[in-house]
């Protein structure tokens, strides 16, 4: 049997742009995305906090350093600049290869790196953290 887990997450980021006239997707800076291990064309959940909204999508890289937050296609009509988002990105696996819980990337209100919290295990609660 396979569950779904989290494996990788980016708190409280800041949606810089939001293009309707777009194929789809959300572009998010390449440092974010090695920072917490996602990977260009994954699928993640994206939670909107500021209406509640969620849509799921893949991933493009977008230039690193720029701090890009970019809802591309029809979640630019949910998503607006400025908004605060959440961003999950999930892997299915057997329940025994669930060593940990997912890398967590906390930013800034430009979308830098302030925190990278790893969960080693969850079974027994132990994180490591790292600036």
């Amino acid at each position: 049997m396979l569950i779904t887990a989290a494996i990788a997450k980016i708190h409280r980021a800041v949606v810089t742009q939001a293009e309707l006239d777009y194929v789809g997707s959300i572009t998010i800076d390449s440092d974010l995305l090695a920072a917490c291990g996602m990977k260009e064309f994954q699928m993640v959940h994206i939670n909107n906090v500021a209406n509640g909204k969620h849509w799921e999508t893949y991933i493009l890289a977008g230039p690193a350093g720029k701090g890009d937050i970019c809802l591309n296609g029809p979640p630019a009509r949910l998503f607006s600049p400025g908004n605060i988002v959440i961003i999950i990105a999930y892997a299915q696996m057997e329940p025994s290869e669930l060593k940990g819980g997912p890398t967590v990337v906390f930013v800034d209100e430009k979308n830098k790196i302030t925190k990278i919290k790893k969960h080693d295990d969850i079974a027994i609660g132990a994180t490591t953290e790292t600036a």
